[in-house]
């Protein structure tokens, strides 16, 4: 008997989208080939809420799960078995495809879709039939109808028959590309990575930004940034990477402006090369991972002064979460080890010791009127930048 094995990727909040839905549809399965690059061929299906991955001879089934599971608009995912539609061979491909899973559990039940109607068994007899041969084939099982340790489904499809047990949750989330993109600000801390996944989770392709301060900062803070951005094409497939030359900015706000507000100044002028990058990149928003309160530059004062330089939207997702909660995810995601490796970054040259907390506009102003070439750096920061695209598993040589 030849088993052919197939995942099913169940839509999330695709369901929802109405007349819209046939396009998030495809850009998931867009999204997924690009997810599967490498790892052999695949064909993708739209069935009844549900995309079927169909992979070639040869293909890497077992890479493609892992690959799959970090896929943004699949709400759960499983693999399963093809069958004829026909009650016998459903049962013999049943204990074949699960001999190997089903004595790890001591109790099952058996759980039928019929979405064909004109198949000649309802689903309770299916349920009933299948359970009895599964239980004489392997008797350490019992039957448990109301918590199973696993449950053995079959789904009666218009085409074939699919045998699988318990689904493995998915990432969740809408398909990235179908929120527009935006520039993540992403310093190399814990932070900017997980509002980089949070916005991707909402279907925003990112653009990352990052300001580096050489000889302050070194090579390696530069390639830790790196990896962070390639960590976040598993879930948002692909990242275009500014790298930001800021030293001689950095260098003439210290020599221009007051030391206590050296922070919330190079925050607004690290916003004002962004959003000139952002519009380059034809994105509609920039996205920080500020949370409130947590230094002195992420006050609600402090905030107000950097906005207002930008003329597109701030998204900050983490801005009610504490530390414990923005770590937990980052731990979810890899970045967490990462994050943490001790290499400088731009945003702790020359810290001031006693930043102002509750800056007010016109002071910031009147501050930043001492630097008189502002504009000309802001410019050479811009055409300085350092482009690079990094891409999905499978994808990443690109650079």
């Amino acid at each position: 008997m030849e088993l052919k094995e197939i995942i099913l990727l169940k839509d999330g909040e695709i369901v929802l989208k109405g007349l819209n839905r046939s396009s998030f549809e495809d850009r998931l399965i867009r999204n997924a080939k690009q997810v599967l690059n490498g790892l052999g061929g695949f064909k993708f299906v739209k069935s009844q809420s549900t995309i079927v991955v169909k992979p070639f001879e040869g293909s890497d089934v077992d890479e493609a799960f892992e690959r799959l599971k970090k896929l943004f608009g699949v709400i759960s995912l499983t693999r399963a078995c093809v069958a004829p539609k026909d009650f016998d061979e459903i049962a013999a491909y049943t204990k074949e495809y699960l001999k190997d899973v089903l004595p790890e559990y001591d109790t099952f039940k058996v759980n039928a879709k019929r979405s064909d109607k004109k198949f000649p068994m309802k689903s309770p007899e299916i349920c009933a039939e299948l359970g009895g041969i599964l239980l004489d084939e392997f008797p350490h099982l019992t039957v448990d109808v109301n918590n199973p340790q696993v449950t053995v489904t079959v789904e009666i499809r218009d085409e074939s028959a699919y045998i699988h047990t318990d689904a493995t949750p998915g990432a969740g989330g809408i398909p990235v590309g179908t929120g527009g993109r935006a520039a993540l600000l992403l310093s190399g801390g814990i932070d900017s990575p997980v509002a980089g996944y949070m916005m991707a989770k909402r279907g925003v392709e990112l653009v990352g930004v990052h300001f580096e301060s050489p000889p302050y900062t070194s090579e390696r803070a530069k390639l830790k940034v790196i990896k962070l951005a390639e960590k976040l094409c598993d879930y948002s497939i692909n990242v275009a990477l500014f790298v930001v030359p800021f030293t001689r900015m950095q260098e003439r706000i210290k020599e221009s402006c007051p030391e206590e507000l050296f922070t919330v100044i190079m925050r607004r002028y690290m916003m004002r090369v962004a959003t000139k990058l952002a519009e380059r990149q034809e994105c509609g928003a920039l996205i920080t991972g500020e949370s409130l309160g947590q230094v002195a530059s992420q006050t609600l004062q402090a905030i107000k002064c950097t906005d207002i330089v930008s003329d597109l939207p701030i998204l900050r997702p983490l801005i009610g979460m504490d530390k414990k909660e923005i770590i937990a995810i980052a731990q979810k995601i890899d970045t967490f080890e990462t994050s943490i490796l001790p290499y400088e970054d731009c945003c702790t040259v020359f810290t001031p010791k006693h930043p102002r907390t509750r800056p007010t506009l016109p002071v910031i102003e009147g501050a930043e009127s001492y630097l008189e070439d502002a504009e000309a750096l802001i410019n050479e920061c811009v055409e300085n930048a350092e482009l690079m695209i990094l891409g999905a598993p499978g994808r990443r040589n690109n650079r």
